[in-house]
């Protein structure tokens, strides 16, 4: 959702641009109405319902659709009401009729088939990386170093997370936790849900550079450490710095399990990296000699 109001605002051009430009190529390929029903409901300036980002999205795309599908049209009404210019299909939306239902989820999976699967990959490795980052400042400082780490359009205040926002708005969480979650296409000030009553989100941007989306370059004279190791494991040895499972190593550099767990091994073996079980998750770190390697070899 938050990369739709992206497509239609200006806003972070040097990051976005480039994005921006292939991804509307892709989307003329789609039927009109698709991109006009999105265009309503996430509109590049205000809010957009809370029933299109259900929890249940963080276990895949399909349950997200499961979740949007099955919204009770009591929570229709009333979060759709807040659009303004409702055109007519909005209302048999807020009235849940399967039709226009179906219309919404085959608008959702082409529009992500078109802007977010392309370059998921790369998405995925910037969040694991910025989960690495946080859990790392949650060890070592707890969660008040977690919540001071956050800025800098978020200030931690004991007891109060001060956050830069359109609105004056007050969140109490009243024994709740906050879900943090990191976001590719959040732009300069966090978001969190419309309705207080929901379990308590805050998404905020993470570090991107302006060719965030098509991943990593490389210049001539910086392969030094792909040439001793090949291209491949010089790559997990990088993505192992801050910290990933073997799932997340094989998402990260586009190869299969097994073969991540392999590179994985190999590494280990050799005293670069070291790597823990806990239940049913390996995580892989670097030990001294692996950080001393990656410094004497810095990436562009």
């Amino acid at each position: 959702m938050l990369s739709l109001t992206s497509l239609g605002s200006s806003r972070g051009r040097a990051v976005f641009a480039p994005w921006r430009a292939q991804v509307r190529a892709e989307l003329g390929r789609l039927p009109q109405w698709q991109l006009r029903m999105l265009r309503h409901l996430a509109p590049p300036v205000g809010d957009f319902p809370d029933f299109l980002t259900p929890p249940q999205a963080s276990q895949g795309m399909e349950a997200g659709i499961d979740a949007v599908r099955s919204t009770p049209r009591r929570r229709l009404r009333r979060e759709l009401a807040l659009l303004p210019s409702a055109p007519s299909w909005a209302k048999q939306l807020a009235d849940g009729e399967p039709g226009i239902l179906d219309g919404l989820v085959q608008a959702l999976r082409a529009y992500h088939d078109a802007a977010i699967a392309p370059h998921y990959l790369r998405i995925q490795a910037l969040i694991d990386a910025e989960r690495a980052s946080r859990a790392r400042a949650l060890l070592d400082h707890g969660t008040q170093g977690l919540l001071a780490g956050l800025g800098p359009t978020m200030r931690w205040s004991p007891p109060v997370l001060e956050v830069d926002y359109p609105t004056e708005r007050d969140i109490h969480l009243a024994g709740r936790g906050l879900l943090l979650v990191p976001s590719a296409f959040c732009w300069y000030m966090p978001v969190t849900l419309i309705d207080p009553n929901l379990p308590p989100v805050l998404v905020y941007p993470i570090p991107r550079t302006p060719a965030w989306w098509t991943g990593p370059t490389h210049t001539p004279g910086t392969q030094t450490l792909a040439h001793l190791l090949g291209r491949t494991r010089a790559a997990c040895l990088r993505l192992i710095e801050d910290g990933c499972t073997t799932g997340e190593l094989a998402r990260r550099t586009g190869t299969t399990p097994a073969t991540a767990s392999q590179h994985a091994t190999a590494l280990r073996e050799a005293g670069l990296t070291t790597t823990t079980r806990h239940r049913n998750t390996v995580l892989h770190t670097l030990t001294t000699l692996g950080t001393a390697l990656l410094k004497a070899n810095p990436h562009p």
